[in-house]
């Protein structure tokens, strides 16, 4: 009897793992490229998901979950990969406080203050739809960690409560108030956040004008 793609990955088949990265890498990508803003850390984010993955391939379940009975073989996979992502991110933040916290303990030096570029062009040249965007981002950053996590499955990653639930090892119940309360907070916080850039943008135009 052919083995399914789910048993082929817990016996640690090379094959079937290219299968797994071939279908979900580009997902895998979006998702941490969502959450952190850096292509580069996305990429990143990948790798060590898919080598997470392949460590604790004995770990995943025989058989897919009953509430995705009705998916095919390939998206009940998704949230398992999606768990695993969230683990590699939540860290990958981890370490980079440890490291900011780390450079902000070093003395600054007058060479620091000298070479800072001029970003004022830039910034009033800024479209609007980009400082929208800008802004969302900056408030989600601002979320707590677990608003900000069921936010970007459910929404940007198109997951269920359920299958959500199961990439964060929670309720399906707790997902749905979690995503509430994510969406009221991250309304209010990009609305201040938009409204600020738009404070900082005239001091900078203000500034120009005195300038010339």
């Amino acid at each position: 009897m052919e083995l399914s793609l789910r048993e082929r990955i817990r016996a640690g088949d090379p094959e079937a793992f290219a299968e797994l990265f071939d279908a979900h890498a580009r997902a895998v990508y979006g998702h941490a490229a969502r959450l952190t803003g850096d292509g580069g850390a996305a990429e990143d984010v990948v790798s060590l998901t898919f080598l997470e993955a392949w460590r604790l391939r004995e770990k995943l379940r025989p058989e897919a979950p009953a509430a995705h009975s009705g998916t095919a073989e390939g998206e009940s996979l998704r949230p398992w990969l999606y768990g695993i992502a969230t683990n590699v991110l939540r860290n990958t933040r981890r370490t980079a406080r440890r490291h900011s916290a780390a450079l902000a303990r070093l003395p600054e030096r007058p060479a620091d203050r000298d070479t800072v570029p001029d970003f004022a062009d830039a910034l009033v040249g800024r479209l609007e739809d980009a400082e929208r965007l800008a802004a969302a981002r900056t408030a989600l950053g601002r979320l707590p960690g677990a608003e900000r996590e069921v936010f970007a499955l459910c929404v940007w990653s198109g997951l269920s409560y359920e299958a959500a639930g199961e990439a964060l090892g929670v309720p399906a119940s707790t997902v749905r108030s979690r995503l509430a309360r994510a969406r009221q907070r991250l309304r209010r916080l990009a609305e201040a956040e938009l409204a600020a850039r738009g404070g900082r943008r005239e001091t900078v135009r203000s500034t120009q004008e005195r300038n010339r």
